[in-house]
């Protein structure tokens, strides 16, 4: 499924022309997908596939150079593409009096300093102000319409998928670091572009680490295993954590598991249009307190997936910003006890108007 971006490009044009901003310059990489279906990726914050100009009213622009000018002509459709041969900030100079834009908004949060000062002065030069602006798009991306759920939920089938592969095949002896491989080319070999972030695959007390990097420790019987992928589908992202042990499970696993797995649902039952972030956050992370774990789950509960892995909304305590239908957000309790290990479960979730829509399928592994 191919989404047309027109729609999102209007919203975003009557926004600027609100704002009174003749133009924004997205430099954002899922910004840049987001509005216009162009995939190239970036080799850093610091050198460019393209950038976009969007005009508050007319035809918008991508501007690149000619390393990506093909593909960008093939996917970009309904953008003027054009080359700058000798750099963005010459291009700019020379584009932006002939459009008649006197002042053009930029992305500060994801643009370096040196460069919007760069380009600051290169416009000043010929009477453009270069505003600095924060999340105009990223308000857009927010709130996600059906087509972008049904994305996402395939690309959360497809992650379950290919955990399951990889779970029937560990067992003792494997390394934190080759099943990781094993669950990355597996993506890769059922259609992902790529993982979503670097796969985490933790033995042991290595779980109680929330972000393990995966090594050459080798799995023994009876071990705790934890492991937290995503894959990119058609360019959405999906999230999931599952622990499970390698062997027969004691009562001291089984019952923190549980802990976890009721923290869980009691955050999917509080999600609700109109909700408050900090709600549902507090609503998991009770059931956690009670059980006298409180002080070793330290982070929030979950996040928004879209595009990227990580995004708004934050289902935080220290977020106070209420739900809205469409919203696809992760909640992702856990236990971290150093010396142990740690459990964490992670699902994603669509918030609608009346509850809460489950998009994973599979509890396989769970011990339960």
């Amino acid at each position: 499924m191919k989404i047309d971006p027109s729609p999102r490009l209007s919203a975003l044009q009557k926004r600027l022309r609100r704002k009174k901003y003749d133009a924004l310059l997205v430099t954002e990489p899922y910004n840049r997908r987001y509005l216009s279906g162009y995939t190239a990726a970036d080799h850093g914050i610091g050198e460019t596939a393209g950038v976009l100009l969007i005009p508050a009213t007319g035809m918008p622009c991508l501007l690149t150079d000619s390393r990506f000018v093909l593909q960008a002509e093939e996917e970009a459709a309904g953008f003027d593409v054009v080359l700058y041969p000798r750099g963005l900030a010459p291009l700019l100079k020379k584009m932006l009096p002939r459009l008649g834009i006197e002042t053009l908004a930029f992305e500060s949060e994801y643009m370096l300093h040196a460069t919007a000062g760069r380009l600051a002065k290169v416009l000043g030069d010929c009477g453009v102000d270069f505003v600095a602006t924060t999340g105009l798009i990223e308000r857009m991306r927010v709130v996600k319409s059906e087509d972008e759920i049904a994305l996402l939920k395939k690309s959360v089938l497809r992650n379950e998928q290919v955990f399951n592969l990889v779970y029937n095949t560990i067992e003792p002896g494997m390394s934190e670091r080759e099943i990781a491989l094993a669950l990355e080319l597996t993506m890769h070999e059922l259609g992902a572009e790529r993982p979503s972030f670097e796969t985490i695959v933790a033995f042991g007390d290595n779980g109680a680490k929330p972000h393990a990097v995966p090594g050459d420790r080798l799995l023994v019987p009876g071990e705790i295993v934890l492991i937290d992928m995503g894959l990119v589908l058609d360019g959405y992202c999906s999230d999931m954590t599952r622990t499970f042990v390698a062997g027969k499970p004691d009562s001291t696993y089984r019952e923190r598991l549980r802990v976890v797995r009721r923290a869980q649902l009691a955050g999917i039952h509080a999600i609700c249009a109109g909700v408050s972030c900090r709600d549902v956050d507090l609503a998991a992370r009770q059931v956690i307190d009670d059980a006298g774990y409180g002080k070793y789950f330290g982070h929030a509960l979950g996040h928004g997936v879209g595009l990227a892995v990580h995004e708004d909304p934050r289902l935080s305590s220290r977020s106070r910003k209420k739900l809205q239908p469409g919203m696809v957000v992760t909640v992702e309790p856990g236990i971290y006890l150093p010396g142990w290990g740690g459990i964490r479960l992670e699902n994603m979730v669509v918030v609608r108007k009346d509850g809460a829509e489950v998009l994973n399928e599979d509890t396989t592994g769970l011990n339960l």
